[in-house]
């Protein structure tokens, strides 16, 4: 039964630093994305 526990802890724990990781790489991609925007903009401009 500790076994499982201890699993189950360790599941949720990495989980839990994926879902970190792909959101904190979301915003860079998103922010990414809104430099490339605007430097188009200015270029078309």
């Amino acid at each position: 039964m500790r076994k499982i526990v201890a699993l189950g802890m360790i599941a949720a724990a990495l989980g839990v630093a994926a879902c970190n990781t792909v959101s904190g790489m979301g915003r860079d991609i998103q922010a990414a994305g809104q430099a490339i925007t605007g430097t188009s903009e200015s270029v078309r401009r």
